[in-house]
């Protein structure tokens, strides 16, 4: 029986080139675009087109007052945006209501979700209870306030021994309120995402702490706040992008009287009160990139490899 002649393939023959993807690997890559090509189609029509056709009306001069006017008028109608005081007063007041609310749910949604996570019994009762001002619509939750802080019908003055007391009369005052129902109605749902951070840390960690002599604010500054790093960029995202969009608790308690105007409001008042459908759109536009350059600061910011879920570098 004679040995094989044939020369033996090579290491590097033999081995797949590094990063080149294998054939299961692309398979499973292509049953994946399948499998979401129809939720992308889906979110392209309902998100990508109106925003499209917001950024075909904002460089044309669309009055509906006066349709005779009409034109292609570049970026005149972002000039006028940008050099008004009106946007950037809307644009202050945007950015103060959404710091103050976004660092309050926080702080709370983390001592919430704490104190769900180490409750010894009765967790699903607990959890359910924080749960339910984020289910009441924010319509129905500005309108309780509301009555509720009005000095004609609403127990806030009585209570606090204040009858002639105007919240809404008053810029601070006012934004006192919006900030309350704020925090009330989505304090929850910063605690519900910070609770699925907390869950996944192993508490061998904490065992190992314990054991090294660690302190329990040395146990949650050390170990819980960077383990909790994705969840808390999550959460801090979306209610930051919510928050910044603000305008149903401002509309209803006040419609932007008193100098509390938001952005959201400013184009409401071009596209719905004036009919001004470029300038509303102008507006509409510039409130998009704010949102976008908000994302990026966040991701960036905060160092977090999305994709693997954890803390970055």
């Amino acid at each position: 029986m004679e040995a094989s002649s044939a020369p033996a393939p090579s290491r590097g023959e033999m081995a797949p080139k590094k990063g080149a993807p294998s054939d299961r690997a692309r398979s499973e890559r292509r049953l994946g675009w399948l499998l979401s090509a129809p939720a992308v189609l889906a979110i392209l029509l309902v998100t990508a087109y109106p925003i499209g056709y917001a950024i075909v009306l904002s460089v044309q001069n669309v009055d509906l007052r006066f349709p005779e006017d009409g034109g292609f008028v570049g970026i005149d109608n972002y000039v006028s945006v940008l050099t008004s005081s009106l946007w950037w007063t809307d644009f202050a007041n945007t950015v103060g209501l959404t710091i103050v609310s976004v660092a309050i749910e926080l702080v709370i949604g983390m001592a919430i979700a704490l104190f769900m996570y180490r409750a010894a019994f009765g967790r699903g009762v607990i959890r359910t209870s924080v749960l339910i001002p984020y289910g009441i619509v924010t319509v129905v939750a500005a309108f309780s306030w509301f009555f509720a802080f009005d000095p004609a019908s609403g127990f806030v003055n009585n209570l606090i021994g204040t009858p002639d007391k105007a919240w809404f009369g008053d810029k601070y005052s006012a934004y006192f309120v919006v900030i309350l129902a704020e925090v009330w109605k989505t304090t929850p749902f910063i605690a519900l995402l910070l609770l699925a951070g907390l869950v996944t840390i192993d508490d061998g960690l904490y065992e190992a702490a314990r054991v090294d002599g660690a302190s329990a604010w040395q146990r949650f500054w050390k170990i819980t706040l960077p383990l909790m790093k994705p969840a808390i960029l999550v959460a801090l995202l979306f209610r930051t992008l919510d928050a910044f969009r603000i305008f149903d608790s401002v509309f209803i308690m006040t419609r932007g009287a008193q100098e509390t105007e938001t952005l959201s409001i400013l184009g409401y008042n071009q596209l719905i009160g004036r009919l001004n459908l470029g300038l509303g759109s102008a507006v509409s536009v510039l409130i998009f990139v704010c949102v976008l350059a908000i994302a990026f600061i966040y991701v960036k910011g905060f160092g977090v490899r999305m994709a693997e879920g954890r803390p970055g570098s």
